[in-house]
């Protein structure tokens, strides 16, 4: 039998040709497979990258923001301040408009307020209690709303004065505190016994 012809040769060149296909079209795969991944690889590179530029832009924005704040503090302390002028402006200016007219309307003595003494002592007797209430107690918002209430008797009482103003200031140190320190509780002791002084001047 020739040798171009042996059963054996045949079967081995078919199986090596088959096996060449196979190992072909595997090896194919494998690079679609890896050109796959690769692309992949890349997608996902670009996410992050992009990721990481945004969290950097953020944390950026965080820093710039937390540098405002102090300037805000300021703005809004500064906010505070100029109500408080501009409620004294108005408040003089209203007892001088009040003053002019009854310059104007009489042209004899004014007749003197005969409550303005009791009206006085008032005043005076809910600073004391004020100072009574400061030796046991330091609620800020409590102690507020009685320099409040103080604060429009006096209004009342002169028309305008600059103790007016100077408690609008103190309560504006006061807004948002939880608890009066030692040290405010023993300046607005000193405020109350100045402002007592002041009152007393006045009629």
């Amino acid at each position: 039998m020739s040798p171009d012809k042996d059963p054996d040769t045949e079967d081995i060149n078919r199986f090596v040709k088959e096996a060449d296909d196979k190992l072909g079209k595997f090896t194919s795969i494998l690079e679609k497979f890896g050109l796959d991944i690769i692309t992949k690889m890349g997608q996902t590179n670009v996410k992050i990258n992009t990721l990481t530029g945004k969290i950097d832009e953020l944390s950026k924005a965080t820093i710039d923001v937390k540098a405002l704040l102090p300037q805000l503090t300021n703005v809004i302390e500064n906010q505070k301040i100029l109500e408080a002028e501009l409620d004294l402006i108005r408040t003089l200016i209203q007892r001088s408009n009040r003053s002019f007219q009854n310059k104007e309307g009489n042209s004899g003595a004014i007749e003197r307020d005969t409550s303005a003494t009791d009206k006085k002592e008032l005043i005076i007797e809910q600073f004391n209690s004020l100072m009574r209430y400061l030796e046991e107690n330091s609620d800020p918002e409590h102690i507020i709303t009685r320099l409040e209430s103080i604060k429009k008797d006096i209004y009342v009482f002169t028309g305008g004065h600059r103790i007016l103003y100077e408690i609008g200031q103190f309560n504006n140190k006061l807004n948002g505190i939880k608890s009066l320190s030692e040290v405010k509780r023993d300046k607005l002791k000193e405020k109350i016994i100045f402002w007592i002084n002041k009152l007393s001047v006045k009629g």
